[in-house]
């Protein structure tokens, strides 16, 4: 994932109370691919993304009204 969209995971975990640490795949390039980790020090981290995911899209989403929500992805190139 993008540095923009860790940004967003990041608080979309933290809203559901999932531990983890969004960071740079490498720490000496945070313009490339980022991750979701069990613990901030690079040398002993553990990839957790598939897990984070996983967790994030089993979360229901309240609305403003504290509701669930529901609903569909459509593709930016779809055509009705």
């Amino acid at each position: 994932m993008t540095a923009d969209e860790a940004r967003r995971v990041d608080v979309a975990l933290r809203g559901i109370g999932f531990p983890g640490v969004v960071a740079p795949v490498n720490a000496d390039d945070p313009s490339g691919e980022w991750g979701v980790y069990d613990q901030a020090d690079p040398g002993k981290r553990v990839d957790i993304t598939g897990t984070a995911l996983v967790a994030l899209a089993d979360s229901p989403v309240p609305d403003a009204g504290g509701r669930p929500r529901r609903g569909f992805v459509i593709p930016p190139t779809a055509r009705a």
